[in-house]
């Protein structure tokens, strides 16, 4: 299994899906690594410890955290199963972005963010990181979020492991449509 195909599927197992190679998560969605790997392997899909740190140490998303020693595992970030990061809320940047499929932004702009089937919003610290986002579900377009005055308003801000910031929700008032770039212009 080469290491896209296995961050994929930890990305599955550890985010939506842990009862289908039989594992339980705690409930701050952690799982020993041994159980993971072994689990795995009876399920069919084989990896070794190694395997699975490199996958972990390599990822330009981080979407995976181990704990110290390394003995556990969890998804930084994007859980549809119910668990609790444990993370503070913390004040967050004036402006934080949301990259999305140009077909979604008139539902957006009505309704807001929502998580959907994720326990939260997902908003990234950069247009750059917001523009990879959206290419990923079509034609992407990048709405900025006043993030400052959302927390000023009593909207709670946490800040993942890999740098995505979560929040339950976005009002549509908080939203602005970024400047599309030059050669969309």
């Amino acid at each position: 299994m080469d290491s896209l195909q296995l961050s994929k599927f930890l990305s599955f197992v550890l985010r939506h899906r842990p009862d289908s190679i039989g594992i339980s998560l705690d409930s701050q969605g952690w799982v020993l690594v041994d159980d993971l790997i072994a689990k795995s392997q009876a399920a069919g899909t084989h990896f070794t410890r190694e395997d699975l740190l490199h996958v972990v140490e390599t990822s330009d998303k981080k979407r995976f955290s181990l704990s110290a020693y390394t003995h556990m595992i969890r998804a930084a970030q994007g859980h549809s199963v119910t668990v609790d990061l444990g993370l503070t809320p913390q004040e967050p940047p004036p402006i934080l972005y949301h990259g999305t499929a140009t077909r979604f932004v008139p539902s957006i702009l009505a309704e807001g963010l929502k998580p959907k089937s994720r326990q939260q919003v997902h908003l990234s610290p950069d247009e750059a990181t917001a523009q990879r986002v959206g290419q990923r579900h079509g034609k992407p377009t990048i709405l900025k979020v006043d993030a400052l005055t959302m927390h000023r308003q009593g909207f709670k801000f946490f800040l993942a492991d890999n740098g995505v910031w979560l929040t339950d929700q976005v009002p549509p008032e908080f939203l602005i449509l970024a400047q599309p770039p030059a050669e969309d212009r």
